[in-house]
C-alpha cells in the first residue's frame, strides 16, 4: 500500500510497504537536473552529486562509505537532465542510518576546496570515458541537435570549461536554490512503517528551506544536424523527432509505437535492418519524456559504406509502421510494457523509484494497475496516429564516423 504525507515545509514523503521484505530502499529525489543549470555552470548538478559523497555532517568520505557498508547497505546517486537522486538500500532496521546519511549529504555537505579540485579530475575522466564510447556520446550530440542553445540540449556531464569554472561557492549556491523542500520527494519502499518514516523525515529534513525551485527553461524541439569528428571504427547514426511529454494523452500510444519499431529482437527495426539486410549489429528506438516535451529517437551502428543505406531503411521502416502497424504487434508491445513495469517492481529499490517517478509526473500516487489499464486501453488507431504525428514534425540527426549528409 502506498501512502503520502507532506511535511509543513513542503517535503513530500511517500512509502510503499512490501509484505515479506526484510530490506528497505530509501531515496531522496530532487527535481533539479542539468536543464536547470545556467550555461556557464553546465555540469554542476552532476558535480554536486559527486561532491556530497566527499564528506558530510560529521563524516569524511571514507566514513560515509564505512557507515553504510558496516551494516551491509549500499549508497548511490544519479543525475539526469530533469533530476538528481540519492538512494540507500539496507536492512529495514537500519532505515534511520540511511535517512541520516541522506540528510547530512544534502543539508551538511563539506564542499572542501581540495576535494573539489580532485573531484573535477574524476568528472573529467568520466567525460573522457564517455567520449571514448561513441555509442554513449552520440546521444549528447543528438540532444544538442534537437534542442540547440537550450539547457535540455546540453550534456549532463558539462565540458572542460564549465567544469573548471565551478567553485565551492557555486556548489553552496546550487544547494540553496535547487534543494528546496517543495521540489524534493523522500520515498521508502520495502519493510517500512509510514508513521516512523514521517517522524524520521521530520527530524532529519525539517530544516530544509521551504518553497519550489524555479521552472526550467521551456523546451523547444527545433531539430538540426550534427556530425561529430570523434574517432570511431563504425558509423553511429541517430534520428530524432519530437514526442509527447509525460503525462500526456499521446504518451502511451507513442511509447507503444516506439516499442513496436525499436524494442526487442522481434521489433521492426531489428528485423528489417539487421536480420533481413545485415546492415547493423545494434539498432533500436526509444521514447524519452520530459515535463514539457519528449524525444523519440532511433539509433544504429553500422559500417561507413552502409551508413546511407541503413539510414534510409530506418526512416522507411518508421514511416511504414505509422501506416500499417498491426494488432498483433501492438498486443506484443503491450505485453512487453506491462511485464517490464511489473518486473521492475519486484525489488524495494524498483518500488521506491516508481513511486518517485509517478509523484513527479502526476503529482499524486499512482497504483501500477492504473498504468496497466492505461496501456491496455490504447488502440491501434491511436498508436498509428501517434507515430505519424511524431514523424511529421521537425527532425534532428547526429552522426559519428560519417558525415551527416551521407547518412541522410
Amino acid at each position: 500500500m502506498m501512502k503520502l504525507t507532506t511535511l509543513p515545509n513542503g517535503l513530500r514523503v511517500a512509502s510503499r510497504a512490501m509484505p515479506g521484505f526484510e530490506t528497505v530502499a530509501v531515496g531522496l529525489y530532487a527535481e533539479a537536473g542539468s536543464r536547470h543549470e545556467p550555461a556557464p555552470l553546465n555540469g554542476i548538478a552532476h558535480l554536486y552529486e559527486h561532491m556530497v559523497f566527499k564528506g558530510a555532517g560529521g563524516r569524511t568520505a571514507r566514513e560515509i562509505s564505512e557507515a553504510i557498508e558496516d551494516v551491509g547497505g549500499d549508497l548511490n546517486a544519479a543525475t539526469d537532465r530533469e533530476g538528481t537522486s540519492f538512494s540507500a538500500t539496507l536492512l529495514a532496521e537500519h532505515l534511520p542510518l540511511g535517512i541520516e546519511l541522506l540528510s547530512d549529504m544534502i543539508l551538511r555537505p563539506h564542499f572542501a576546496a581540495d576535494d573539489l579540485v580532485r573531484e573535477k579530475e574524476v568528472v573529467l575522466q568520466e567525460l573522457g570515458e564517455a567520449r571514448d564510447t561513441p555509442s554513449d556520446i552520440i546521444f549528447d550530440e543528438l540532444w544538442t541537435a534537437a534542442y540547440p542553445d537550450q539547457p535540455l540540449g546540453r550534456s549532463v556531464l558539462g565540458d572542460e570549461d564549465s567544469i573548471a569554472a565551478i567553485t565551492v561557492d557555486d556548489l553552496h549556491g546550487w544547494r540553496a536554490s535547487q534543494y528546496r523542500a517543495g521540489s524534493l520527494i523522500l520515498v521508502a519502499a520495502g519493510k517500512v512503517d509510514h508513521d516512523r518514516l514521517i517522524a524520521l523525515a521530520a527530524e532529519r529534513f525539517g530544516a530544509l528551506p521551504t518553497g519550489l525551485i524555479d521552472e526550467a527553461e521551456a523546451a523547444n524541439f527545433a531539430g538540426g544536424v550534427r556530425a561529430s569528428r570523434a574517432r570511431a571504427d563504425q558509423a553511429h547514426l541517430t534520428a530524432a523527432f519530437v514526442g509527447p511529454c509525460h503525462p500526456h494523452p499521446d504518451y502511451y500510444p507513442a511509447r507503444l509505437f516506439a516499442d513496436v519499431v525499436g524494442s526487442g529482437a522481434s521489433c521492426r527495426l531489428f528485423q528489417a535492418v539487421r536480420e533481413e539486410r545485415g546492415l547493423a549489429y545494434s539498432v533500436w528506438a526509444s521514447l524519452t519524456p520530459y515535463r514539457d516535451s519528449g524525444i523519440f529517437y532511433a539509433y544504429a551502428a553500422t559500417s561507413r559504406r552502409q551508413a546511407a543505406a541503413a539510414s534510409d531503411l530506418i526512416l522507411e521502416v518508421l514511416d511504414r509502421a505509422s501506416r500499417d502497424l498491426s494488432e498483433r504487434e501492438l498486443d506484443r508491445a503491450k505485453a512487453q510494457a506491462k511485464a517490464g513495469l511489473l518486473l521492475s517492481l519486484e525489488s524495494s529499490w524498483g518500488q521506491a523509484n516508481y513511486v518517485a517517478r509517478m509523484l513527479s509526473a502526476y503529482d499524486r500516487l499512482v497504483e501500477p494497475r492504473e498504468i496497466v489499464r492505461q496501456i491496455d486501453e490504447v488502440n491501434l488507431d491511436q498508436v498509428r496516429a501517434a507515430g505519424a504525428r511524431m514523424l511529421s514534425g521537425p527532425r534532428a540527426r547526429a552522426t559519428i564516423g560519417v558525415p551527416a549528409v551521407r547518412a541522410a
